[in-house]
């Protein structure tokens, strides 16, 4: 029986409308090139959504703490060197392929159909990141509610919100079981014991339970946390609604998809920058402000540091991850672009004010960190942490020392909320982009309710992350999928364009769009495609697997459960790899296995600039798409 071929949605062999179709959808204007999916409506706009894409909250409360850890200011050159070999290289690959195409992560694979798995896994691995992430805002809108109030509730362990014994603004001293000559005890100060020249025998010292008023205020009131991931207990409701809320922004942000998107991102981009500019200013003005800058790039920079290999692992993690690629938006972003806009220079801009954004924002977090360090005879090192202890634990404390505390909590947490957003509105659209590119005639002319939809949909599923064991299962969920899907999506990403559709024949698709370059000028960019960026990628890949460690929040492990069902997400996620190599390769019209792959592997008949103006003489007939990937020549 002849086999016949099965194409799956968004691969038909003609889905672009001719030059002359009138503008019928809402989300488009006269103006715009490309009048069945739309363009942005100026540069400004592409450029402060990716920015707003790319800097997200990871540049405020993991840079800073990584630079610290790896020896200050000579963690630059590691961090500068991988974005030099891993960063800038796949930006500007997965801009220029949604750009050309003008199609989203999943329909571009048309130039490979069997990789379209590679697609599916990055849109996955969004669609798994954006349910916790909003929770993530959920958290910042509660903290910025809460510091509508004078003093803040987490200044002091106040009893109207809970407080218990163990809250103190001060480590209480050890206790000491002293035996008595009579043969009876004494629980005693050992501050006290030491002030009478006396020593607390081994075994009989009694440590008290101790938490800071901000600690404890994130665990019982703000999380209300249980013990583990175990004990789900019930939805918080101020969480659920503040989650409602975040959810409620994003679908009007995108009611419009880029159109409206393009212009929130005025405020949503820019905010955060005011923000840290303020909190740099107040803060270089604090005493102690300068032990914590020594602290973040200073005096005590350990260059020796760069000897040990995690360090460049790190650099080489921090960059991949927060320059946002292979998640699936760079592509679907620059997939609204007009085809002739200059997309290297683009990605450029991009990437440099990422990675300075990143390096500005350890000076605002690490001068108010300082004088903390200062006011309360501690080191620096004793109160900078990472992550959510940093968002809502270490530097909250620190701001309600200042004076006019409430104000420099409205203004942090309100960062906090524009940063999320601008990543989770890129996410969002990546989602929706997908459909629409995927069942075009079906979805395009209902976008609003497409957005709406998935919106609601994420709403409900974000519900599990704002219950009393929400923290756990964002953690749970961050620690799989977030990490080996995009890294491995990333590295047949860059092996399929560069090794099988064909290096060459890319860097001619590019130079379609911005202009004919020089060899010289595609030297770097060739080498980083096809050996230092896959190698460099594959590296970290195995060194993450070979040093797993089971996830833990704080000291509190996972149970066994847990650690599957972790598996199992992260599995979901990659699978469709394999799953669609295998169904293309079945689906060719040919007589052996070797020929089917090749087949498999030739872009469809319709790969090309979407618009017909645009395809050129390489693009203007079915054969000149065609041909025979480089691996087939091998």
């Amino acid at each position: 029986m002849d086999k016949k071929e099965i194409p799956l949605p968004g691969f038909s062999k003609n889905n672009h409308l001719p030059e002359d179709t009138a503008v019928t959808n809402e989300h488009v204007d006269e103006s715009d090139e490309n009048v069945d999916r739309g363009n942005w409506s100026s540069k400004a706009d592409y450029l402060l959504s990716m920015i707003g894409y790319a800097v997200g909250l990871g540049n405020v409360w993991r840079f800073p703490y990584l630079a610290y850890k790896n020896g200050g200011g000579a963690f630059l050159i590691p961090y500068i060197v991988m974005l030099a070999l891993a960063g800038m290289p796949l930006f500007f690959l997965e801009c220029s392929l949604g750009q050309f195409a003008s199609l989203g992560p999943v329909a571009v694979w048309k130039a490979m159909p069997m990789f379209q798995g590679v697609g599916i896994t990055m849109v996955l691995v969004s669609t798994f990141v954006t349910i916790y992430y909003n929770c993530i805002i959920a958290y910042s809108l509660y903290y910025l509610f809460a510091s509508f109030q004078s003093p803040l509730p987490w200044s002091d362990c106040f009893s109207w919100w809970g407080a218990d014994e163990t809250c103190s603004r001060t480590p209480k001293d050890p206790l000491c079981n002293l035996t008595l000559g009579d043969g009876y005890f004494e629980i005693v100060n050992t501050t006290w014991l030491h002030g009478n020249n006396e020593t607390c025998p081994n075994g009989s010292e009694i440590y008290v339970p101790h938490q800071g008023p901000s600690e404890q205020y994130w665990d019982d009131v703000a999380l209300q946390r249980t013990s583990s991931i175990d004990g789900t207990g019930t939805i918080v409701w101020y969480l659920a609604l503040c989650l409602l809320l975040a959810w409620i922004i994003v679908g009007i942000a995108l009611s419009k998809g880029i159109k409206s998107s393009g212009k929130v991102v005025y405020f949503t981009a820019t905010f955060p920058y005011v923000v840290l500019i303020i909190l740099l200013v107040r803060g270089a003005t604090l005493e102690g402000a300068y032990k914590g800058i020594e602290y973040y790039i200073g005096t005590q920079s350990n260059i020796t540091k760069l000897r040990d290999a995690e360090v460049w692992k790190d650099a080489a993690t921090q960059i991949f991850f927060s320059l946002s690629v292979a998640w699936g938006g760079l592509t679907a972003l620059s997939s609204y672009n007009k085809f002739h806009n200059n997309c290297y220079t683009d990605a450029i801009i991009v990437c440099i004010v990422n990675c300075a954004t990143s390096v500005f924002a350890g000076f605002a977090i690490f001068s108010i960190l300082g004088h903390m360090a200062h006011i309360q005879d501690k080191l620096v090192p004793e109160v900078a942490k990472s992550g959510f202890g940093l968002a809502f634990i270490a530097y909250p404390e620190a701001l309600a020392q200042l004076p006019v505390a409430p104000l420099w909590s409205i203004l942090f947490f309100f960062m906090l909320v524009t940063l999320g957003l601008d990543s989770q509105f890129a996410s969002i659209e990546t989602i929706v982009t997908t459909l629409l590119d995927q069942f075009p005639n079906y979805l395009r002319s209902r976008r609003i309710f497409v957005t709406s939809g998935v919106c609601l949909l994420f709403f409900f599923l974000g519900l599990v992350c704002v219950t009393q064991a929400g923290i756990y299962w964002i953690n749970l969920i961050d620690h799989f999928t977030a990490g080996w899907g995009i890294l491995i999506a990333a590295i047949i990403e860059l092996i399929g364009l560069s090794w099988i559709y064909g290096v060459n024949r890319f860097i001619k698709d590019i130079e379609m769009m911005i202009g004919k370059k020089n060899w010289l000028f595609w030297l770097w960019w060739r080498a980083c495609w096809i050996i230092i960026s896959p190698i460099l990628l594959l590296a970290i890949l195995i060194w993450s697997l070979v040093t797993f460690d089971p996830p833990k929040y704080g000291s509190i492990e996972y149970p066994g459960w847990a650690i599957a069902l972790g598996w199992c997400m992260i599995i979901f996620c990659i699978m469709w790899i394999p799953i669609i190599a295998v169904v293309k390769i079945v689906q060719a019209n040919s007589s052996n296995l070797w020929q089917k792959i090749v087949a498999a592997s030739k872009p469809t008949p319709d790969w090309g600039p979407y618009l017909k103006q645009h395809r050129g003489e390489r693009y203007n007939t079915n054969s000149a798409q065609a041909g025979i990937p480089e691996m087939a020549k091998l």
